[in-house]
Formats: structure tokens, C-alpha cells, sequence
């Protein structure tokens, strides 16, 4: 094992690790790890937007759309937070350089499932790949910051309930990175399932990693199905191409097989999924087909260039066909319980993003809240990390863990953080059992 010390520890490069990282001070020094490429997280493939309150008139109507969306499970202050803190992040992305689109130096702002009104900020079809884009280079490029990639943390190092860094696998070796403070942004679970429009490596590792040591973690029965994952013959690997809701928001249309109208379309995501199984069942048919032909080619080519493109790859002429769509695994609403400033039951061990559970969603997420709920959250546990990261003193580098992992170890540990978050989801999901995959 090689050791190595560093202030702060941030698992994931997502926006929630990017965003921590960028609103940390310059003069502690931050270990970034990725388990893959750093592209490779959900981040990178949002589509839709992020949702923003559009000004003091809006909260009410805002918070209220969240609270629906999530059955009203969700945790009030935190939504409350989300809301108020929302316009200030996009404006600050705004001037780091994310390319969201504009009409007259002001924000085009369109409307998705469950909002009430146009809220959505977005930059074309591939709002999440730009804000990745804008993020990860102003934070590749700080001297403070080191980013490495292919390096999988499968183990928390814990001394009486102090978190200290934690243990990876990093080319063909252990690090055992020792760390004032750490921050889990690992991501979602959507790798441990058959069928998902996440990126298949996520698989849940940072909420393993937190559960077995017994710190608690929560809502993991709260997983969402997007009601839209493109369905073909071509699409049926693991990761399945996501059809944004934002093509609803513009007015597309969902038909059974049978060309007739069955849901109003702009409903939150887990009641348009319900009427999807619903007629999928009645009908026999694989899937329901969503129409936006009516928009117009140009429209359709300049609204949504991305999906147009991928689409087309597929066979599918979105301009003139209808799209084959079905439910697929898309979000976990719960995971590691954290207060308001991602604090989480261990000391000096902090979680942001899909793997962190604030409650903010209850028990469905509202679509567009996931880039700003990482944005919000990960810069308010970053404000708090700077006045945690004081109460450890220079000796924690002289720490010699009791621990001692081969490269074989490190694997197994990370097999069991799989089977731990598989186990945690058939405890109270067992609808989903034949969903899950084998590790």
C-alpha cells in the first residue's frame, strides 16, 4: 500500500465533487478520485435542465411542485433551501462560462413534468455535458487540486468515529489516502440494475462503503423510474438512451400501441411511469411511443440536437416517427442521511449529490432538481468542510491504519459494497429483485 496525505478527499467527479472542489479554499489541497474516466459519471448525461426559482413570487409555487412531485415525503427545510439557494448557483454557473441558452442577455427558460410553470434552465439537450465541461476545467486546472481517474475507493478509514481518508485501488496498487476531511459524491445505484439510463459504474459504492460501517443511510426504497428510456432492438445494452422530459415540456405526445392518448404527459415522473406499466400490460406491447413529429423538423433538430442525432443512429427519424419508450431505472432518492450542510453520522465525513439523502425529494424527484440539488448541497457542505477541517491537527499525517489491503482485497471489499446496497434494496424493494443484477 502506498500512503499518501492530503487535506481533503472528494470521491466522484460529478457536479457535486466538481462544485465542492471549486468552492473550497485554494490553500487546502484536494484528492479527487473517479472510479472510471471523470466523464464517466450521471452528470454528464442530463439532458432536460436545472430547475431555479424565478424570483420571491415563485418560491411558494416552487416549493409546492417539489413537495407533490415527492408525495409530500419530503424533508420541508431542506426543499425550503433547495429554493431559495437556487438562483444564486445558476448565476454563478452563469459566470463561470456554462452555455445556457439565451434569448436578449436573459435565460430561456422551458417546463417539464410536474412544474407548473416554465422554470428550466438548460443549454440545448445536453445541459449536464456542458456544466461537466465548464466545471471540470476551471477544476483540472487549479494547482490545488489532483484528479485521479481509475482510481475506485472501496473503504473508509475510521478512527472512533473520525473520519480519516479512506483506501483505493489506483493503478495496480492501494492507496491509502489519509484526509482531514472527506466528501462521498459516488453517485447513484443505476449500475446494480438490468435496465437504466445511468452510467454502469455507478453501482452504489459510496452508500456500501457508509452502511457497513454503520452509519446511516435511509429512503432506500425510494427509487425512480424514468418514464421515457428509448426502446429498440439496438438499445438493449445495460445503459439505456434517456428521452428527455423536456420533449414533453415542448409538447410531445405519449400514444399506446394503438395511436390513442393515455396520461397527461406533464404529470411527475412516477405517475407518467405508472400509466406507462399500466398500458404496457393491458396491451401487450414492449413499450409506448412518444410523438413530437408536430414540432416541426428545424425545431425539433435545434431544440433538441442531441437526441435527434442518437436518434437517428437507432433508425428512428424523430421529425416524421414516433420513439419507442418504456420505464428504466433512473434515480435513487434516498442514501446516505445528511443534515443541510451534507454532515453526515460520522465525524469530518460528508456526502453530496445522488449518493447523499437530504430528503429533498421524498419519495419522487421533481424533474431538474438533480444538477441542483448537487449544486446547492455540495457547496453548502463545502463552506461547512472549511470550518471542520480546522479541528484536525497536523498529527492526523502520522496515522498508521491497522488495515492492510492487497489488490484482491480491494476487490472484494468493493464486491461486498455492491451486495450490501443490493441487500439494503431487496430488504425493502422486493417488487425490484428481478431487476437487480448479480455481483
Amino acid at each position: 500500500m502506498r500512503k499518501i496525505n492530503t487535506d481533503v478527499l472528494i470521491v466522484g467527479t460529478g457536479v457535486a465533487g466538481l462544485y465542492c472542489a471549486l468552492n473550497l479554499n485554494r490553500k487546502y489541497h484536494v484528492t479527487m478520485l473517479s472510479k472510471k474516466s471523470a466523464d464517466e459519471c450521471n452528470t454528464y448525461l442530463a439532458q432536460g435542465g436545472i430547475s431555479v426559482c424565478l424570483n420571491k413570487f415563485d418560491v411558494d409555487s416552487f416549493m409546492n411542485d417539489t413537495m407533490n412531485a415527492g408525495m409530500q415525503l419530503n424533508d420541508k427545510d431542506a426543499v425550503k433551501t433547495l429554493v431559495l439557494e437556487s438562483m444564486e448557483n445558476i448565476d454563478l454557473l452563469d459566470r463561470l462560462g456554462v452555455p445556457f441558452n439565451k434569448i436578449n442577455n436573459g435565460f430561456v427558460y422551458t417546463k417539464e413534468g410536474g412544474h407548473e410553470k416554465n422554470r428550466i434552465v438548460h443549454c440545448d439537450d445536453i445541459t449536464g455535458k456542458e456544466v461537466f465541461n465548464t466545471l471540470y476545467s476551471i477544476v483540472k486546472s487549479l494547482p490545488n487540486v489532483e484528479i485521479l481517474e481509475n482510481a475506485e475507493m472501496f473503504d473508509l478509514n475510521l478512527v472512533n468515529n473520525l473520519c480519516l481518508g479512506g483506501y483505493s485501488i489506483y493503478e495496480k496498487e492501494i492507496l491509502y489516502i489519509v484526509a482531514k476531511i472527506t466528501l462521498i459524491a459516488s453517485g447513484g445505484v443505476g449500475g446494480l440494475f438490468k435496465n437504466s439510463t445511468n452510467q454502469p459504474c455507478l453501482t452504489g459504492d459510496g452508500i456500501g462503503m457508509v452502511n457497513r460501517e454503520s452509519i446511516k443511510v435511509s429512503s432506500m426504497e425510494h427509487i425512480q423510474f424514468h418514464p421515457t428510456a428509448l426502446l429498440t432492438d439496438k438499445s438493449s445494452s445495460k445503459r439505456r438512451f434517456l428521452i428527455s422530459e423536456a420533449l414533453r415540456g415542448e409538447g410531445a405526445l405519449l400514444h399506446n400501441s394503438e395511436g390513442e392518448r393515455f396520461v397527461d404527459e406533464l404529470l411527475p415522473r412516477n405517475v407518467v411511469a405508472a400509466a406507462i406499466f399500466k398500458e404496457i400490460g393491458k396491451t401487450g406491447s414492449p413499450c409506448v411511443y412518444l410523438d413530437i413529429s408536430h414540432k416541426g423538423r428545424e425545431n425539433i433538430r435545434k431544440r433538441f440536437p442531441k437526441i435527434y442525432f442518437q436518434c437517428l443512429e437507432y433508425g428512428i427519424d424523430i421529425a416524421k416517427d414516433r420513439i419507442p419508450v418504456a420505464p428504466s431505472q433512473h434515480y435513487l432518492m434516498g442514501g446516505i442521511s445528511v443534515d443541510l450542510f451534507g454532515r453526515t453520522g460520522a465525524n469530518n465525513l460528508y456526502a453530496a449529490g445522488e449518493c447523499a439523502c437530504t430528503g429533498v425529494h421524498g419519495g419522487n424527484r421533481l424533474a431538474s432538481n438533480s444538477l441542483l440539488e448537487c449544486l446547492v448541497f455540495s457547496r453548502r457542505a463545502a463552506s461547512d468542510m472549511m470550518k471542520s477541517i480546522t479541528s484536525v491537527g497536523e498529527a492526523y499525517k502520522d496515522y498508521i491504519s491497522d488495515k492492510v489491503f492487497s489488490i484482491e482485497d480491494g476487490h472484494e471489499v468493493s464486491r461486498k459494497n455492491r451486495l450490501e446496497v443490493i441487500r439494503m434494496i431487496k430488504e425493502v424493494r422486493k417488487d425490484l429483485e428481478n431487476e437487480l443484477v448479480d455481483c
